[in-house]
């Protein structure tokens, strides 16, 4: 337990047969402003990706989770895979360890494909999902060219290491339009413009890199299901995302639930305040975040 922006913050830990989830309430619990949880969750990132954001929202309980096997949160499924289902089904958990549904739940990247998951498989979990940039790239025309660039990113990781593969996988989502015959052709970047190690340190657990979390961006969740839920979806863009891969996948996410994809400020991590070294816009995120939700 510690104090923060919102007064006492509780870490919880969840045990399962498969995984022990940790997870973080902001705020008191029953939330006493008659508002529901705030949940955020990130895939692969972790709750401490949220900090910032989380401290915009003082006012309401904030609920955050380290996904399965990152951060505090262990596996003992003895499996290094991440999937949709699987993190689907460990924020249901939560929200029922909490008596907390329904929730507000804002998803960012693979967070926003578990978000549409959850509404698929527990629509009695989410009132509200604001899915922020699912990168589901099996919804797009050049599908089998971004499936050789991923492929590409993993084999450049395996054989020269994470400051190699993290500067390709910047590569392809700095590219903007449609993966060409030209980029797949290209050298890849080097990491060194982007102040990144080019020695190799003979790790190849990065869960972005190393494909265990492949099937949250390659299996799109029943969207069918998501349209019959009775939970309110919004997909969300970033206003500098447009062609680029995750904007390309929001607009294809929105069009596919028959919607327009409603733009943010800032990119794909606008609501970063410096966690990791990146700084987006998260005030004005906030704000944003705060009018879709409805104050």
């Amino acid at each position: 337990m510690r104090r923060g922006q919102h007064g006492m913050t509780e870490t919880h830990m969840l045990k399962t047969p498969d995984v022990t989830l940790a997870y973080d309430v902001r705020g008191p619990m029953p939330p006493t402003d008659g508002r529901p949880v705030l949940m955020m969750v990130g895939a692969p990132m972790d709750a401490s990706g949220f900090t910032t954001l989380a401290s915009h929202f003082a006012d309401r309980t904030v609920v955050t989770y380290d996904p399965r096997g990152l951060g505090r949160s262990t596996r003992h499924d003895g499996s290094l895979v991440n999937t949709p289902e699987q993190n689907a089904e460990d924020i249901h958990q939560i929200i029922t360890e909490l008596g907390a549904g329904p929730v507000e739940l804002f998803g960012s990247s693979g967070g926003a494909v578990s978000g549409l998951e959850l509404v698929a498989t527990h629509p009695e979990d989410v009132a509200l999902l604001v899915a922020h940039e699912p990168p589901l790239t099996p919804l797009l025309p050049d599908a089998d060219k971004v499936k050789a660039a991923t492929d590409r990113i993993h084999s450049i990781y395996m054989e020269k290491g994470w400051g190699h593969g993290m500067a390709a996988f910047i590569g392809m989502t700095e590219w903007k339009g449609e993966i060409t015959d030209e980029y797949l052709a290209s050298p890849p970047p080097d990491p060194a413009a982007f102040g990144m190690p080019t020695e190799d340190d003979g790790s190849r657990d990065d869960p972005l890199l190393s494909g265990v979390s492949d099937e949250v961006t390659d299996k799109v969740p029943d969207l069918e299901a998501v349209k019959a839920a009775p939970t309110r979806v919004v997909i969300a863009v970033g206003e500098e995302s447009e062609g680029l891969m995750t904007g390309r996948t929001s607009v294809a996410v929105a069009e596919a639930l028959g919607q327009d994809a409603v733009v943010f400020p800032s990119n794909h991590g606008g609501f970063l305040g410096g966690e990791f070294g990146q700084m987006g816009k998260p005030e004005e995120f906030a704000t944003k975040l705060r009018e879709v939700l409805g104050g």
